[in-house]
This record gives structure tokens, C-alpha cells and sequence, in this order.
């Protein structure tokens, strides 16, 4: 499957709204998957229906959080605006503004301790459980730029390049929320702006996504194997969806 096929499905799709290939695919698949990660309580048929039908009826008599409803909408916009900018450049304010589409309207908006719109100003660290230290507000900026300016260095983007960038990028943590969906999005746009087949890290996988994350600094292939495992189910449903050709109108 070529990348470029992809991407230009992907857009494609996304401008004539087409409904149950690839673009709708994706949009649920990523919203479910990497909301649930951060512990959304919205199950994968309810996230289809609000992304069908801007509307769903709950299928029990659980109470579903607003800022669940709202930061599900949210990650579609998201999606909609990294296909828009899948070629540029990654920068600074690019990643922002990434955050700022997933934070919008939450109640996180509202709190200042969260400071949407730019980086986090109050202390955050990874896991209650063997704990992992993020970069200190102070240095958020710096630390943000220095990872940018060594992965804009490379003349030729790996996989392997991408998962290392999402690796510090998270060590950095440099929002107040929101920084493991951020990175996941940047891991999509970064794969096809260079010819690298894109992934979803699922749900099922997030205990050997996370382990992945913690030994990353000893063990690089545990994470590795497990995004290259993820490809290749994108990559499944990639061959399923786009076997098809176009009528030649000419």
C-alpha cells in the first residue's frame, strides 16, 4: 500500500465528508481509542453515533461526563486540522494549537491551573507507580524547541525517528492535559508527511504501550514492536478500504 494513497484518500474523504471508508474509519478509531486511553467513558458505537450524527442515546444509565462528549468532538476537529497541515513542518506553535483544538470548551478551558492555549504552568508527572519525572514549567519551552530543532535536523525521518520524538515530547509533558493524545496525533501526521505507514495505538494495547513508554530509555524495541504491530493493523484495514478503483469518466 503506498503512503501517498493514503494521505490523498484520507483528504479526500475528509473534504467530500465520505462516509464509511477510510476517513470515517480512522476518525472514530483514533477519537474511541486514544480518548479511552485517558480514560473516557464513552464506548466505541456512542463515539460512531456523535461523529454520525453530532448526537447518541447512552446504552445505559451510566452518566457520561461533558467534557467526555466535548473532547470527542474535539479530537475529530483535531484530526480534520492535522490532515489539513500533514505536509508543514513540525513547530512549536503548531503543537499549540494541537492542544488548544482538544482543550476547547472544556472545563479545563475555564481553570487557569490547565493554561490552555500555552504550556503547563504547574508541575505534572507520569504514573503513580514508578514514576516518571516530566520537564519543570520553567524549562517546558526550551525543552520543546531543543527536541524540535534536533528532529528537524534529520534529513531522512524513520519510524523509529517518530517513536523516539514522542518518547521525549512526553517525557517533556508540556501541557497541563491532553499531552498523550497531542503526542499520538503528531506520531499520525509525522508518519505521512514521511512516507511511513500511520497507526493507532488501540486501547487493548495501552498496557504494552505504557510499558513501552517507562523502559523506553532501556529497551527501545519493547515500544518499537508494539507501534510496528499497530501498523500493521492500520495497514489491514488500509488494503481492506482503498481496493477499489475509480471509474475512468474521461
Amino acid at each position: 500500500m503506498e503512503i501517498a494513497s493514503i494521505k490523498k484518500e484520507l483528504q479526500e474523504q475528509k473534504r467530500i465528508k465520505f462516509k464509511g471508508n477510510l476517513y470515517h474509519y480512522s476518525q472514530v478509531n483514533f477519537a474511541y481509542n486514544s480518548n479511552k486511553i485517558e480514560g473516557s467513558t464513552l464506548t466505541e458505537d456512542e463515539t460512531e453515533e456523535i461523529f454520525e450524527t453530532n448526537s447518541f442515546i447512552p446504552k445505559n444509565e451510566d452518566s457520561i461526563k461533558l467534557d467526555d462528549l466535548i473532547e470527542m468532538k474535539n479530537h475529530f476537529r483535531l484530526f480534520d486540522y492535522t490532515l489539513d497541515i500533514i505536509d508543514e513542518p513540525l513547530t512549536k506553535n503548531m503543537i499549540i494549537d494541537m492542544n488548544k483544538i482538544l482543550k476547547r470548551n472544556t472545563s479545563d478551558e475555564d481553570n487557569p491551573r490547565y493554561n490552555v492555549g500555552g504550556f503547563k504552568i504547574i508541575p505534572n508527572k507520569i504514573g503513580l507507580i514508578n514514576v516518571i519525572k516530566t520537564s519543570s514549567p520553567k524549562d517546558v519551552e526550551k525543552d520543546i524547541e531543543n527536541l524540535l530543532l534536533e528532529y528537524n535536523r534529520l534529513t531522512r525521518v524513520t519510524l523509529e525517528d517518530i517513536i523516539d520524538f514522542h518518547y521525549k515530547f512526553e517525557l517533556i509533558h508540556p501541557f497541563g492535559d491532553g499531552n498523550g493524545r497531542v503526542g499520538r496525533m503528531i506520531m499520525f501526521k509525522e508518519c505521512l508527511r514521511h512516507n511511513i505507514m500511520p497507526f493507532i495505538v488501540l486501547d487493548k494495547d495501552r498496557p504494552y504501550y505504557m510499558r513501552g513508554l517507562k523502559e523506553y530509555k532501556n529497551d527501545k524495541m519493547f515500544l518499537i514492536d508494539t507501534i510496528k504491530n499497530e501498523q500493521d493493523i492500520y495497514e489491514n484495514i488500509c488494503n481492506e478500504l482503498l481496493d477499489f478503483e475509480l471509474p475512468n469518466n474521461e
